[in-house]
């Protein structure tokens, strides 16, 4: 059988297709990068925006059209469909999750055993999903409802893919949905299996029991809440640049109180959010900043996408991912009143993604010339791609590289 995998969304996603794509290549099939060589074809939908999913539908219809291939469509709007997925042009089956067995079974494939850690992949950078779900309920989410509850994977598993990924791999991203809250269980908020390291409780403390277990490697959190980098962490970003990538990428979706209010933001205000990011910037000589930003949301006024601008320009950062407010049908905030008109939404996403690349130059242009720590992370048009510690990505010539994966580099 010849298989494609095509992901859309977040790295949970690339996460789960990895996982999904060694369990076909682990049972004989052939990976292929076209879809029209395809016998199957395996998609990872994403439910964040309207846009992700007119995306999906028009890309399993690009499939249907160009090839023989079936398709299976799994992830995270496929576990909100209501049929109209599964009406698509050869879609053999909707997977409303991303577990590689039932992928399997949908494909009509052998389950037979399953494999604990990743092998290796073609990129000096891996990903490591250490927890799923979320027990928050921000209005604006249909993922919590796809992802289920906040589940964290033990610490000693972890550990164990982990040190199979060292082996070929110079950086691990920790990910997952809402990675700062690993540890805390769905039903008595406590570890899910504790023992034998009932001392690795927080995810400060699970980077503390990965670095001693894998010191060869850089460890580089994924989206992480601001407010829930404490103390342990902090001071590994601090003390620890060879083993934790000098990179948050912290969401905060509004400047506006009133505006987190309204998304069920509650663990943090406009306010803790920039306290804590500013301590850091203060003990950080080096720092990426990211962050999420929502354009109007309902009931965003004048005044609170004010507050947003006035934000993104007091705090450093380095990008920004901004995403015009998109009704999702499944979340509370389609019942919102204040629906803002979709011009408005638009400009207020222009202003804030034009604000945002000014950010990324003025901090590129302040890093250029000065060397960072760099890991080969693919090629992009015939030139190598190198991720630095701070999340910028600088371009060689094939012929400039030694074929290490970690090396200092020059930012240009």
């Amino acid at each position: 059988m010849r298989v494609y995998f095509h992901t859309f969304g977040c790295k949970a996603n690339q996460y789960d297709t990895e996982r999904v794509r060694q369990a076909f290549d682990a049972r004989g099939a052939v990976v292929v990068d076209d879809p029209a060589l395809a016998d199957l074809a395996v998609v990872n939908s994403c439910t964040v925006t309207h846009e992700s999913e007119v995306k999906l539908r028009r890309f399993v219809r690009h499939v249907a059209k160009g090839s023989h291939a079936r398709t299976i469509v799994m992830g995270c709007a496929a576990a909100l469909d209501d049929g109209s997925i599964a009406a698509l042009p050869s879609v053999r089956a909707v997977v409303a999750n991303a577990v590689p067995a039932d992928v399997l079974r949908a494909a009509g494939v052998d389950v037979g055993a399953q494999h604990a850690a990743l092998a290796a992949g073609t990129k000096s950078r891996a990903l490591l999903k250490i927890q799923d779900g979320c027990d928050e309920h921000c209005t604006f989410c249909a993922t919590t409802l796809a992802r289920g509850a906040n589940r964290s994977r033990p610490v000693d598993d972890l550990i164990e893919e982990a040190r199979a990924l060292a082996e070929h791999h110079a950086e691990i991203v920790l990910t997952g949905v809402h990675i700062g809250t690993w540890g805390l269980g769905a039903g008595d908020r406590g570890v899910e299996t504790p023992a034998p390291r009932p001392q690795v409780r927080t995810l400060g403390q699970l980077l503390e029991a990965l670095i001693a277990a894998v010191p060869e490697v850089r460890f580089r959190l994924g989206s992480v809440e601001a407010t829930e980098v404490d103390d342990t962490l902090a001071r590994l970003l601090i003390e620890a640049p060879r083993h934790l990538a000098a990179h948050l990428h912290a969401p905060l979706q509004s400047g506006s109180n009133r505006v987190l209010k309204r998304m069920g933001r509650h663990w943090y205000t406009a306010e803790s959010y920039r306290a804590r990011v500013e301590w850091l910037v203060e003990r950080l000589p080096i720092l990426g900043l990211g962050a999420d930003v929502i354009a109007g949301f309902p009931g965003e006024t004048d005044e609170d996408h004010r507050a947003s601008i006035a934000l993104v320009r007091a705090l450093p950062f380095t990008y920004l991912h901004v995403f015009p407010f998109s009704v999702r049908p499944d979340a509370a905030a389609a019942r919102l009143s204040g629906q803002l008109p979709p011009v408005v939404i638009r400009d207020r996403a222009r202003e804030l993604r034009e604000l945002g690349e000014a950010r990324a130059a003025e901090y590129r242009a302040h890093r250029r010339g000065q060397t960072a720590d760099g890991v080969v992370s693919g090629r992009q048009q015939g030139r190598l791609e190198v991720m630095t510690e701070d999340y910028l990505s600088v371009y060689l010539d094939t012929d400039e590289w030694d074929g290490r994966p970690r090396f200092e580099v020059t930012v240009n």
